[in-house]
């Protein structure tokens, strides 16, 4: 039988995708790219922001004419918006067969089994669970890298996020069973992993009563076959010298690290229920940078927050102009039910937040270019991507470039690549993002 699988939102989401994936595969279903041919449809939702639900929505919606018209004998609805709006999908999309929750996903081969008998699961466990899955993953991403999940919901209650009432409590994965995962992962052919988690700074408080990010970094270095270790989504507050010192020790590791600072001014980041103040923020960028010179820095920001003035908006323009981080992504704030921030007084307007938005971006647009333009003449290692179509050329991403939302690096030349191969660039041009280069001598 049949099954197309549409994975949304983020990389956490995708690694449960591949979960699935490999437990349906491990039975037999054989994977389609075509909507009319499948089976069984089955979509892992998001429900992150005001887009992603409306993605995930449409994406139902389209789906269930299969399930009505099509060959679709069975329509499976997973993830965070299924966690969340588990009634609404219930009541008013009879085509759906099954819906699981974000700690249920594990049960997705029962779903498809009830489904095509006939019958209709509904499964949402307790949200503090970490589902068992003993299945190998069925990678997405090409086979050369791998995102590895480390740790599971969220402590922080930061006042615009839904996501601890979606994915529970912050669990972190143990050491062993990351460790195992990541040794698998390697003899597959991955040589990138890249760690993932709502937060991975505070990876292991909750199993071993102490940070222990540093700990896991060194077992995984430990590993043939990676090349690369890359980290993201490390909450600024929670930086800590043993991370900083094991990623300047360990040449595994990508001197690259995510810092999600949201905003720059502290009233708003009081609002927002954020730990940091704005000189804490300036403080943690300047300390990495002394510590580890070459590192590439990426934040994400929200414009708009409610009460947000334009004294304040022009402040984050100002911090971001003062700290030239290297990749910089801008959200307008997008108002969440059953959030705090969304019953404030004082909401931005729409046209106001993506007016901001647009700012703030064009501001990191020129830094980006600058930054970009300043790499050429400069050799560096490259992990191959793909061949571009019809052309001697490649495409590759150097280690200040995580894959899908960093720019790429083009290189020219007749020699045959492979992805995942590593090559010595010389960089001989920019464009906007993105770099050109040559196979260096």
């Amino acid at each position: 039988m049949k099954l197309l699988f549409i994975s949304l939102g983020c990389d956490k989401n995708l690694v449960d995708s591949e979960r699935m994936l490999g437990i349906l595969a491990k039975e037999g279903y054989e994977l389609t790219d075509e909507e009319s041919e499948a089976d069984i449809i089955v979509i892992n939702t998001c429900c992150f922001i005001n887009d992603a639900k409306e993605e995930s929505i449409q994406n139902i919606l389209t789906m269930a004419e299969y399930r009505k018209e099509g060959s679709c004998r069975a329509l499976i609805v997973t993830g965070c918006l299924a966690q969340r709006y588990r009634a609404e999908i219930i009541d008013e999309i009879p085509e759906v067969d099954a819906v699981l929750g974000t700690t249920s996903f594990d049960d997705i081969l029962e779903a498809v089994k009830k489904a095509l008998g006939g019958e209709h699961l509904l499964e949402f466990k307790d949200l503090d669970l970490l589902p068992q899955v003993k299945s190998k993953r069925i990678l997405t991403t090409g086979g050369h890298y791998a995102h590895l999940k480390i740790a599971e919901g969220c402590d922080k209650h930061c006042t615009y996020c839904i996501i601890p009432k979606i994915r529970g409590n912050y669990r972190s994965i143990p050491m062993e069973e990351l460790a195992a995962e990541a040794e698998e992962l390697a003899l597959e052919g991955v040589r990138e992993l890249i760690l993932v988690a709502q937060e991975t700074t505070l990876y292991g408080v909750d199993l071993y009563g102490r940070k222990s990010l540093h700990l896991l970094l060194k077992r995984l270095c430990q590993i043939s076959g990676i090349r690369w270790i890359r980290i993201l989504y490390c909450y600024p507050e929670e930086i800590y010298d043993e991370l900083i010192q094991t990623m300047k020790e360990e040449p595994k590791i990508c001197h690259y690290l995510d810092l999600p600072i949201q905003h720059a001014n502290d009233t708003i980041l009081r609002r927002m229920g954020r730990r940091t103040s704005k000189a804490q923020l300036t403080a943690i960028v300047e300390k990495l940078r002394r510590e580890i010179p070459d590192i590439i820095l990426r934040t994400t920001l929200i414009s708009g927050f409610p009460g947000e003035t334009e004294e304040q908006h022009e402040e984050l323009a100002a911090f971001i102009d003062q700290m030239e981080f290297d990749r910089l992504g801008v959200f307008a704030y997008s108002p969440e039910e059953d959030t705090p921030a969304a019953l404030m007084d004082d909401q931005v307007d729409e046209e106001v937040k993506l007016d901001r938005r647009d700012e703030l971006m064009e501001l990191q647009q020129e830094i980006a270019f600058e930054k970009a333009a300043d790499r050429v003449g400069m050799t560096v290692l490259a992990m191959v991507e793909g061949k571009v179509a019809d052309e001697n050329a490649y495409v590759a991403r150097t280690y200040g470039d995580a894959p899908g939302v960093d720019g790429y690096l083009f290189i020219n030349t007749d020699e045959t690549l492979v992805s995942g191969d590593f090559v010595r660039v010389r960089i001989t041009g920019a464009l906007e993002y993105d770099l050109i280069g040559e196979i260096a001598e």
